[in-house]
């Protein structure tokens, strides 16, 4: 039963019988006779076919919601026996914002030094990304705001609070400025995060706000292709401040705080809402857990305000 339920989470995935049957490792045949053969067990039709996969019906919908609790709790249960016997081994898999990749290595450094036989697959996805790669058990956690769009059903550790800066040549238009408005954004040609990011939403709200609108004239997914365009001093970006101080000093470019209306938002650790945890995920949790609670994280909370931990 057990492998037929991960047929059925690969079709969900890969929204096609050949690639779904490929990612577990079979002919699409077998794929497809077992995929039968939990519909005869259970004795309603799960898929539409046709010359292509066509959807699931109702019930398939239900029996995928159930497979996916089903197969991520046995996943978790032959990994904690296995953490038992052995410790913690196998492959933490990890998507993050791109505003928050950054943030990543203060996670799995210190967990790596605990649990050496622990790798890890870091991915650069958009919130909405995270969040089904999530449900569909293709990554076991996820870095991502946690206060600006639904979440659904998570598990959340809140790590640190987002603010803004306008990133710019020292020698450009409001360069030589010790904080701008986000009303004045509108000076200076803007490269900005593609629309697909939670990040470039809230800064077209804001920009919205402001000024009326938001009007790049280059979009990217990539935050070094947008850096090394405000190098050349003919563009202009607004950044997340963990990026500033990941990029540090650089005398030709000024990471300038952006003010009226001060915007601060909360990224933190996601994890499926399931109990226990994985032990993987109940070690990186502890590790969130830290950082939460470290001096330098209390600083900046006496700054921001207050926020509840998980």
């Amino acid at each position: 039963m057990f492998d037929k339920l991960e047929f059925l989470l690969a079709l969900a995935r890969e929204q096609h019988f050949g690639r779904a049957a490929e990612s577990c490792g079979v002919t699409q045949p077998t794929l497809s006779a077992g995929l039968k053969q939990l519909e005869q067990s259970l004795g309603v039709l799960l898929v539409n076919r046709g010359s292509r996969f066509q959807g699931f019906t109702p019930e398939g919908q239900r029996v995928l919601e159930w497979a996916r609790r089903i197969v991520g709790d046995t996943r978790a249960m032959r990994q904690e026996v296995s953490a038992l016997r052995h410790g913690l081994t196998g492959r933490l898999r990890i998507a993050a914002i791109p505003t928050a990749l950054t943030t990543v290595a203060a996670l799995t450094t210190p967990y790596r030094a605990k649990h050496p036989d622990v790798q890890f697959t870091v991915l650069s996805r958009t919130s909405t990304q995270i969040l089904t790669l999530l449900e569909n058990l293709e990554i076991d956690a996820g870095l991502t705001y946690l206060d600006n769009e639904p979440l659904g059903r998570v598990n959340a550790v809140p790590l640190y609070r987002e603010t803004y800066r306008l990133l710019t040549a020292a020698d450009a238009p409001l360069g030589n400025r010790d904080q701008v408005s986000w009303a004045e954004l509108s000076q200076v040609p803007l490269c900005l995060l593609t629309p697909d990011t939670q990040t470039r939403r809230i800064i077209d709200g804001l920009l919205r706000g402001a000024n009326g609108g938001c009007h790049p004239t280059l979009e990217s997914d990539s935050m070094i292709l947008l850096f090394a365009h405000v190098r050349t001093g003919r563009w202009a970006s607004i950044i997340p401040a963990k990026i500033a101080e990941a990029l540090g000093p650089i005398d030709t470019i000024r990471t300038i705080p952006i003010v009226e209306p001060d915007a601060i938002h909360t990224i933190g650790l996601v994890l499926p809402a399931r109990e226990p945890m994985t032990a993987l995920n109940a070690a990186l949790a502890a590790e969130a857990r830290r950082i939460t609670t470290s001096p330098a994280h209390d600083a900046r909370r006496a700054t921001f305000g207050t926020i509840a931990v998980n």
